[in-house]
């Protein structure tokens, strides 16, 4: 632990004896108080093994009953809240809270162990300092925070007047998650064109829950369904037939409350929508640009002429209301400048790619102006910067996700962080991004891109 030096002088009472340096503070202690320095490290070793026999205790009570952890405690005070009438949908949400955490007790019992592991051996070999005793610390600290606060289980609120209803969200992303950056193809990939198994720079997606792909095919006038593992997609829409005639779509969602899909029918300038093989104009007259839909049914629209995005009631299209922007062309914060791509949360803020500005900004509900979340900083390559930013899409931490166009790669920004994360892309090689626009998750947590000038969509698996 110690060296001796000469004619220093002891930290503690300040004589020049035979002097030992302490390796961890880089102090220096006579012969005398060098033992009461090494007492001291032992009382605090001791305090971190108390901390740690009082966490094993907890992780052993969690491992013999879960009903203990605290967001099974949420669950039972809905439960008393709302009485009978929800007892089953607790009891479901239990269950699924349960199995979550099953694999969270393991991955943290492994690092536990690890841990008791290293302070026996600091403690057997009797050589240790601050450096050492700060970093076991450190990680108890991180052990207990994983326990008692897994990043990816959450409990989702609803909104009903008399009951709020939840729901578990044990989401494969969490805020450390990663990609594998190898893209997979998964609808078309042969080259431009407008066979069955080709795309012509397709735009907006929709990824439903059994990973099959509605694609906005925009050079080829139509929309196409891929469904999952298949080498050739299905033409939904397309510019033939009378009446019926597509033009250029940006953008497509599946409404499934009603099972209808809607389509942004960019150069006929009017949202439709499709269901049982029937079209019907649900907005006309409106250079729709992108596509959203909240938890309440509410369809959203970024109108590009006007620098604005409106909501409009699903069954009433009258004009609308504008949510965002709408003061003209600009770049101040009640101003957006070619609004692409939305993205709606369960609070119905909006998230809107404000392509010009080079930024991506949230207004929420009911608010006069937005905040910047993504770029903002001119058009760049650097992390705090976008360059004409296309797709986006919020998770349940509230991290936001950008393509990132002009840049060909996929970020990631945490809202109020200057800057932000290449999750995939943006370094030129080989099966990789060239102007990626639309993006969407599957319930698994991999990621969906559409690769526009690729003329395909690609997958990037997630790393779990």
């Amino acid at each position: 632990m110690a060296m001796v030096n000469n004619k220093t002088q002891c930290f503690t009472c300040h004589r020049e004896n035979n002097i030992f340096t302490c390796k961890g503070c880089s102090k220096e202690f006579c012969s005398i108080h060098i033992p009461e320095h090494q007492q001291r490290l032992n009382e605090e070793l001791n305090h971190i093994i108390n901390d740690y026999n009082q966490f094993k205790q907890i992780l052993n009570e969690q491992k013999q009953n879960p009903n203990n952890h605290s967001l099974i405690k949420q669950i039972d005070q809905w439960e008393r809240n709302s009485l009978e009438q929800i007892q089953q949908k607790a009891k479901d949400c239990r269950k699924i809270v349960i199995e979550s955490l099953q694999t969270c007790i393991n991955g943290t019992e492994i690092k536990f162990n690890d841990l008791n592991k290293q302070i026996q051996q600091f403690h057997k070999e009797n050589d240790f300092n601050e450096i050492n005793l700060n970093y076991l610390t450190n990680q108890l600290i991180e052990i207990i925070e994983q326990l008692n606060n897994p990043s990816n289980i959450s409990i989702q609120h609803g909104s009903q007047s008399f009951i709020n209803e939840i729901s578990v969200i044990s989401s494969k992303i969490s805020k450390f998650s990663k990609w594998k950056q190898t893209a997979i193809t998964v609808a078309g990939g042969n080259g431009e064109g407008q066979e069955s198994n080709q795309l012509n720079r397709p735009v907006g997606i929709f990824v439903d829950k059994n990973r099959n792909i509605f694609i906005a095919d925009c050079y080829n006038d139509r929309v196409v369904e891929w469904k999952c593992n298949e080498k050739e997609g299905h033409i939904i829409v397309d510019e033939n037939g009378e009446g019926d005639q597509l033009s250029c779509p940006t953008d497509v969602i599946v409404d499934q409350q009603n099972h209808s899909i809607i389509i942004a029918d960019c150069d006929n300038r009017q949202v439709i929508q499709w269901m049982n093989q029937n079209q019907q104009v649900l907005i006309d007259d409106i250079d729709c640009s992108r596509l959203a839909i909240d938890k309440h049914g509410f369809l959203y629209v970024s109108v590009g002429e006007n620098n604005e995005v409106r909501r409009w009631k699903m069954g009433e299209y009258d004009e609308g209301i504008i949510v965002a922007g709408g003061n003209e062309e600009g770049d101040q914060l009640n101003q957006l400048n070619c609004p692409s791509f939305i993205f709606v949360d369960d609070d119905q803020s909006v998230y809107i790619s404000d392509q010009n500005n080079h930024r991506v900004m949230k207004w929420r509900k009911n608010a006069k102006e937005g905040t910047i979340v993504a770029g903002g900083n001119g058009q760049g390559r650097n992390f705090n910067q976008l360059s004409q930013p296309e797709g986006v899409t919020v998770d349940h931490l509230g991290q936001i996700y950008v393509a990132d166009c002009e840049n060909h790669r996929i970020m990631r920004w945490c809202e109020g962080k200057e800057e932000g994360e290449i999750l995939v892309g943006g370094n030129g090689e080989e099966n990789q991004l060239n102007g990626p626009t639309g993006l969407s998750f599957d319930d698994e947590g991999n990621l969906y891109v559409t690769d526009y000038f690729n003329h395909r969509i690609v997958k990037f698996e997630i790393i779990l």
